[in-house]
Order: structure tokens, then C-alpha cells, then sequence
């Protein structure tokens, strides 16, 4: 670690359960982001100020002025620009240190197979069940811990889905895609617009704990917020042992 990162990372460093070593792993470390909007641009930001040393954002739209309500990391100059394009400059101007990757395509199973294997750590921000589970799938496959948030109104939740641990669910043991959800977008619903940002700081602090170290992420557990009162509330998620998704892939493990 040079003296430039000693002194910008100073204030983890101090931190008792993180200090060099944890920092150093940050540094180290590699982030995927599926989405660059509400969810992900909180994301996106903590990463890059924490010093993430790549991270790659996966999103397939332009900013339009009508995200700019609550996605903090496109400015009113790049209406119309890449999303990617857009938080990777944000991120830049941030912290010039961090390597950005910008992937301006839809997230669909063979580009999620690809870059999951690459990376350190998965945050879903993406608005839809159907990219969901592809994320989770691919995480699943390749033994990578998944950071699920989700917003909508001014209601909320974070999960981390990590296979690895011989307890811990996978996405599609809480919500199985066989089930007809119904999709709510804050297009036709709307968006309490400092929501996404609380569920997206939450998702980039487990992010940074499952890679520095730190404390205890929120295996097994679905962190809820109502904000319409501000109340967080709690659910333990059992893993399905007959899960379509991980029940298979557990069991080549176990071999």
C-alpha cells in the first residue's frame, strides 16, 4: 500500500476490524454491479470511495432525465449518455485509482456466466425477477456471494445469498422461479427517492464486510425498511434442500 493510499484509506485502516489487511483485500478485490441506477449508483460510489480495485457495472440503458429524481451518479449533463458510461466517470472522478468496466448490454445468462467467474463479489441492483435469478443462477454456479437489495415505493431489502455456506440460501430457495411474481417498477408505482439510496449503501457496506472481513454479513437473513416509517424488521431465510437452483450444485460439493 503506497502512502497516498495509507492516507486515503486512513479512516478504515483505523478501524479495528478491517485495518491494512482488510484494506489491502479491498484493493485487491473485484466487484460486479448488475445495474447502474437507484440501487446501483449508491453502490457504485461506496465501492469506488471504499477503494475497490475493479469493479465492473453491467447495465444496458441510456440515463434519462426522469432517473435523475434518485439516481445519484448521473448528473443532468449525461441525460441521454450510457448508463455505464456515466457511473464509470462518476466513480472516476471519485477515485482515479479504481479500474472501471463498463458493460453496455443486457445482462442475460452467457454475459453473467462470464463475468461472475471473475469476480470477488456479486450486487444485484437490477429491477427485475427474471435478471434476478439469472444473477443468482450464476452465483450459484460458480460459488459467489450475492448481494441482493431491492426498492420500490418506500419499501425495501437486502439479502447476501452465499452457497458456500453449507446453511445459507440461495435467492431462488426464498423466492422459486416457478412462482408467478407480480413485477412492480417504480415506472408505473414509484420511488421514495433516498430509499434506494439507504438500500444501496446497505448493499455496498455487505459488500465491503464479506471482502475486508469485517463483522457479520446478512447470511440467511432479509433485511427489511418500511420507510414510510422508518421501522427495519428482520426475516431468517431457511435454505430449500430441494431447491431447483443450488440443491444440485450443494451436493457435487459435498462429493
Amino acid at each position: 500500500m503506497t502512502d497516498d493510499q495509507l492516507l486515503r484509506y486512513s479512516r478504515h485502516i483505523l478501524l479495528e476490524e478491517v485495518g491494512i489487511e482488510g484494506q489491502q483485500r479491498i484493493l485487491n478485490s473485484h466487484a460486479l454491479v448488475i445495474g447502474a441506477g437507484g440501487l446501483g449508483s449508491p453502490v457504485a460510489l461506496y465501492l469506488g470511495s471504499a477503494g475497490i480495485g475493479q469493479i465492473t457495472v453491467v447495465d444496458h440503458d441510456r440515463v434519462d432525465v426522469t432517473n435523475l429524481q434518485r439516481q445519484v451518479a448521473h448528473t443532468q449533463e449525461r441525460v441521454g449518455c450510457l448508463k455505464t458510461e456515466s457511473i464509470k466517470q462518476a466513480i472516476e472522478e471519485l477515485n482515479p485509482e479504481v479500474r472501471v468496466h463498463a458493460v453496455s448490454q443486457r445482462a442475460d445468462a452467457a454475459l453473467l456466466d462470464q463475468l461472475v467467474d471473475g469476480a470477488d463479489v456479486v450486487l444485484d441492483c437490477s429491477d427485475n425477477f427474471v435478471t434476478r435469478h439469472l444473477v443468482n443462477r450464476a452465483c450459484v454456479s460458480h460459488g459467489k456471494p450475492l448481494v441482493s437489495g431491492a426498492a420500490i415505493r418506500f419499501d425495501g431489502q437486502v439479502a447476501v445469498y452465499d452457497t458456500r455456506q453449507a446453511q445459507d440460501p440461495c435467492y431462488a430457495c426464498v423466492f422459486p422461479p416457478d412462482e408467478d411474481f407480480q413485477e412492480t417498477l417504480c415506472a408505473t408505482l414509484g420511488v421514495f427517492a433516498p430509499l434506494v439510496g439507504i438500500i444501496g449503501t446497505v448493499q455496498a457496506a455487505e459488500a465491503l464486510k464479506l471482502i475486508s472481513g469485517a463483522g457479520q454479513a446478512l447470511h440467511g437473513r432479509l433485511l427489511m425498511l418500511d420507510g414510510r416509517n422508518m421501522e427495519f424488521s428482520e426475516l431468517r431465510l431457511p435454505r430449500n434442500a430441494t431447491c431447483p437452483v443450488c440443491a444440485n450444485r450443494r451436493a457435487d460439493l459435498a462429493q
